[in-house]
């Protein structure tokens, strides 16, 4: 059998062996063979909801949402705070700080041109290695250089870059919305506690009230010789122990104060400056419809936690991208001369051409390992975004739950109150009659005094669990409306990748 040569007369022996190297190297580059993952994030309808939040034909929050309470002051504080609150600034940093990272990534994908200028003056020493007239002369040298380069990017690595980092701005914007969200529903919350105290402390007036009128039917008593010193001194300490509580209120309503302050992002004086609230029972609490569907879309913390994991897996595309050769283009030209007079010249110019390929062929497995870790991040990410789901699904149910088990024990709690009054006024006047001791009266009013602070607890606390639902629901966040809305849904697919080829997508 004759064999079969093939000669290339036109390919040097030197070029021959640079083809044949680089082949091998091709062959045996580095690989992401077999580095995958198959997590991906849940959807909202996955979990089972509909017993637990039936659609009652509300509405989502609206901004304004502090409105429905009927106190003008609550929306001012809201906006003061939302206004120059530090917890907002550093959101807003922190968003400027993504920004930056946009212009940067987007910088990589373009050519860059630069320009350098040198000016040299030397002297040439006489017994070195150039002799006269060159050695101990001065010379000047002037060098001017306008370079460019510019990074090809075959593989999508600076795109995928810019791509994390627009995704990183988005999570970073939503994360500011959490803040005000969070912001102003602890504004309002703590503006109910402090309305809650001064209720309180209205409660604790008309008991001191009370009980100095039980005071003086006790003076007059023990006058009549119906009543002993025994029965005066028990009045009267009851009178100082409600005065006591009185005084507690009180304290308790100026550290409240003081909180609202630093809340509104300014000193403990600007707290005391706020007046009594007057806030009314508000709203109706009913759920919109398509809540689980649309609950992705309207609390910030899981769009930004979305945008999260779109930013983690072009992460991974990027590691990806780093396992295939990067092309880099590079030119310059210029002039470089002794002296000014031929420095312009023709003759002087300079010119530099830098073409350079980086190909991964061994890294001691550093490419692997920095695609697994991105992995890694990806599925941390992932599983986040689920949990932070469910804990937001768990938070609506929980706090309409909480909100219908109050409504029922208002009501036995008013029948309660109702009941103790009419006691209590009963007692007083047997008292006062002389029909029934002391001790009879003082059971009534402790038991009229417990009924009604737990009226007004609960009412303050229906208010409170109010809050918490519309924070739950988003506090009025919409992210179709502030340019937020969740990436395409195919980057939403499980994340499952292979070596075959470097635009392979990573879904």
């Amino acid at each position: 059998m004759k064999s079969l040569s093939l000669t290339v007369p036109s390919l040097s022996r030197q070029a021959a062996i640079a083809v044949a190297v680089t082949a091998l190297a091709l062959a045996g580059c580095a690989n992401y063979s077999g580095i995958k993952s198959d997590k991906q994030i849940a959807s909202a309808t996955q979990y089972e909801a509909s017993q637990s939040l039936p659609a009652s034909g509300g509405q989502w929050p609206v901004q304004d949402w502090a409105s429905q309470f009927g106190d003008p002051q609550l929306s001012a504080l809201i906006a003061e705070a939302l206004d120059g609150s530090p917890s907002i600034a550093q959101a807003q940093a922190r968003l400027a700080k993504a920004s930056s990272y946009i212009e940067s990534s987007r910088s990589a994908l373009f050519p860059k041109i630069t320009a350098n200028y040198s000016f040299n003056r030397e002297l040439y020493s006489a017994n070195a290695l150039f002799p006269p007239p060159y050695g101990g002369t001065w010379f000047s040298e002037n060098n001017v250089l306008a370079s460019a380069s510019w990074d090809l990017d075959l593989w999508g690595k600076n795109r995928e870059r810019l791509a994390q980092a627009v995704s990183q701005k988005k999570a970073a914007e939503a994360d500011v919305q959490q803040a005000r969200v969070t912001l102003a529903a602890s504004v309002a919350r703590t503006y109910n506690q402090l309305a809650q105290l001064y209720a309180l402390r209205d409660i604790a007036q008309r008991e001191i009230d009370n009980r100095l009128t039980i005071g003086k039917i006790t003076n007059g008593r023990v006058a009549a010789g119906l009543d002993t010193n025994v029965e005066r001194q028990t009045a009267t300490g009851n009178i100082a122990t409600s005065q006591a509580n009185l005084t507690d209120l009180d304290g308790q309503i100026t550290v409240v104060r003081y909180q609202l302050g630093a809340l509104l992002g300014k000193g403990p004086d600007r707290g005391l400056q706020i007046t009594q609230p007057v806030m009314s029972a508000g709203n109706t609490v009913a759920l919109p419809a398509n809540l689980p569907a649309d609950l992705v879309s309207r609390r910030p913390d899981i769009v930004a936690a979305r945008w999260q994991v779109e930013a983690a897996l072009h992460d991974v595309k990027e590691a990806k991208a780093e396992f295939f050769p990067d092309i880099n283009l590079a030119a310059g030209f210029g002039f470089d001369a002794f002296g000014w007079g031929k420095f312009l010249n023709f003759t002087s110019r300079q010119a530099q051409f830098n073409p350079a390929i980086h190909l991964p062929i061994f890294d001691a497995g550093a490419l692997r390992a920095q695609l697994k870790g991105r992995y890694a991040d990806f599925e941390l990410d992932v599983a986040n975004y689920n949990q932070l789901l469910i804990n937001a699904l768990s938070d609506v149910a929980t706090q309409v739950s909480s909100i219908r088990s109050l409504d029922q024990q208002s009501g036995d709690a008013q029948r309660a109150l109702d009941a103790a009054s009419r006691a209590y006024e009963l007692a007083v006047v047997r008292y006062k009659a002389g029909l029934s001791p002391q001790l009879q009266v003082l059971s009534a009013d402790q038991s009229r005094l417990a009924a009604e602070e737990t009226v007004t607890n609960l009412k303050m606390k229906r208010r409170d669990l109010q809050i918490g639902l519309i924070k739950a629901l988003g506090g009025g966040f919409d992210a179709t409306a502030l340019n937020l809305a969740q990436p395409p849904a195919e980057t939403t697919a499980t994340v499952s990748t292979t070596a075959t080829s470097p635009t392979q997508p990573a879904n």
